[in-house]
């Protein structure tokens, strides 16, 4: 059954050849043995799990023909789940059981869908492998030597090793496109404010957006299609009409414009994932695309802009965990100045510190005008250059990583050597498009990804590139050795 396609299952409960009790029940036993070589999960919950499946079973003899009904997913530990543990991946929050559902929860409940439990992810979502978790790192199902990716590496590493057939995650400047390409699966993240962030603990709110992991780009329309629409509890939420994006994906892609960004193939990236990307893109032009050579310029100074930006708006949004309302306090505080900081700096971990501090110092009074105000208007420009792009084409493509997953460990002296990891897919969430990692060709037996990036709300585009390509190919379809 961990083989099958969100179709294939659904159609195999509607015909009664097994109930979603039995297949929740075998997901959890395949987790309880798997699992505990890749630690993609922080919290189980197996008894709501087999309850939903209850319920699903029940719509299901009732006739519904909701395409996820029954089928397990897991979320990212950033997503509020009513009586569940929500970490965010930190000490900080290790006891906190929020009192409601993230929009995205409630939304995708409600299409039937069964959670099996929350992720591991980079604590705060800050990070890009993964090793900054409070509970330890989730390890490469391709080589546990490897990193799995960040922040998101447990909601890929979980899809990669079959635990689950799509999880949810989030993209702040890469976290969700970047471990998908790590781990070799399909990785979407939408148009900023397609999907609601209500509920979704906050790093960055002005680039923070969820999205979703799966084993392929038709399973991915399909998850996604259940978490995009307007929410009046989200103010960035957007009030536009949901593309059909499950149904479209069997649309030819003969004549879509495809502007392959040469500036993503600058000296920074390995030779041989230049070539695996190439070679995606050969099979996109046998499909009927055009690919033409676009140059963005301004991408150089994404990942300055970014860390900018992001640590700006960390550093705000982080500063409600103070040990007074909920989350970890420290013990036996002397006073109340003495409580807000013990708590902080027993309860936050490293790097997030490093941006806390960084976010406070460019905000500061004689430096927001030299870092965050002029990091602003070099995004503004990055956006505009986008735009301009797209008067040229349908689609941007490059490598979504300029290495393969790299070995534990390998950036833990060198921060900025970590950040340089996102060079490619920052500026994406800088513009706020959407954009998609799809597995292209491996190298030396570890995933490769290759990057689409797509006009505003045009996320149906993306995934019907991405499925005719998987049509076409079979890199989707390779699974890891582990278990």
């Amino acid at each position: 059954m961990i083989e099958q396609s969100f179709n294939e299952l659904a159609s195999a409960l509607r015909r009664r050849e097994f109930s979603s009790v039995e297949l929740v029940s075998q997901t959890l036993k395949r987790i309880e043995t798997v699992d505990a070589k890749l630690h993609s999960f922080i919290t189980i919950n197996g008894a709501e799990a087999l309850a939903a499946a209850e319920l699903a079973d029940k719509r299901i003899r009732q006739g519904d023909t909701a395409p996820l009904l029954g089928i397990p997913i897991a979320h990212k530990d950033i997503f509020c789940t009513d009586g569940i543990r929500t970490s965010c991946g930190s000490r900080m929050l290790d006891n906190f059981i929020a009192p409601y559902n993230a929009t995205v929860v409630d939304k995708l409940n409600a299409a039937g869908a069964v959670s099996l439990g929350k992720l591991n992810m980079d604590e705060f979502a800050m990070g890009s492998s993964n090793e900054t978790s409070f509970y330890g790192p989730t390890v490469n199902p391709w080589d546990t030597n490897r990193v799995p990716g960040g922040s998101s590496g447990g909601s890929a590493a979980a899809v990669a090793a079959g635990l689950v057939s799509a999880t949810t995650g989030t993209d702040t400047g890469g976290s969700i496109r970047q471990p998908a390409a790590f781990c070799g699966v399909t990785g979407i993240k939408p148009t900023y404010g397609r999907v609601s962030r209500f509920g979704m603990i906050a790093f960055s709110s002005s680039l923070d957006q969820g999205g979703v992991f799966a084993r392929s780009a038709e399973d991915a329309a399909l998850m996604l299609q259940a978490m995009c629409g307007y929410d009046e509890k989200d103010s960035t939420s957007l009030n536009a009409p949901v593309n059909d994006m499950a149904g479209g994906v069997k649309n030819s892609i003969a004549g879509l414009r495809i502007g392959v960004v040469s500036d993503y193939f600058d000296e920074g990236l390995d030779t041989k994932i230049a070539a695996s990307v190439h070679a995606a893109l050969a099979e996109l032009e046998k499909l009927g695309a055009v690919l033409v050579d676009i140059k963005l310029p301004m991408s150089k100074l994404a990942v300055p802009a970014y860390y900018v930006i992001a640590s700006a708006e960390a550093s705000s949004n982080l500063a409600r965990y103070d040990g007074v309302r909920y989350g970890y306090r420290a013990d036996n505080p002397v006073d109340l100045e003495d409580m807000y900081k013990r708590t902080r700096e027993e309860a936050f971990g490293t790097e997030v510190k490093r941006r806390i501090l960084t976010g406070t110092y460019v905000l500061s009074a004689g430096y927001y005008d030299a870092y965050y105000l002029k990091a602003q208007k070099v995004r503004r420009l990055i956006r505009d250059e986008f735009i301009a792009a797209f008067e040229q084409v349908d689609v941007l493509a490059g490598p979504t990583s300029p290495t393969t997953a790299f070995q534990f460990g390998a950036h833990a002296d060198d921060p900025v050597a970590m950040y340089l990891s996102d060079i490619y897919t920052t500026a994406v969430n800088l513009a706020g498009l959407p954009a998609i990692s799809v597995p292209a060709p491996q190298v030396d037996g570890l995933p490769v990804g290759l990057q689409l990036i797509g006009n505003f709300l045009q996320e149906d585009v993306l995934l019907r590139a991405a499925h005719q390509l998987q049509q076409a190919t079979d890199w989707h379809q390779l699974r890891p050795p582990l278990g």
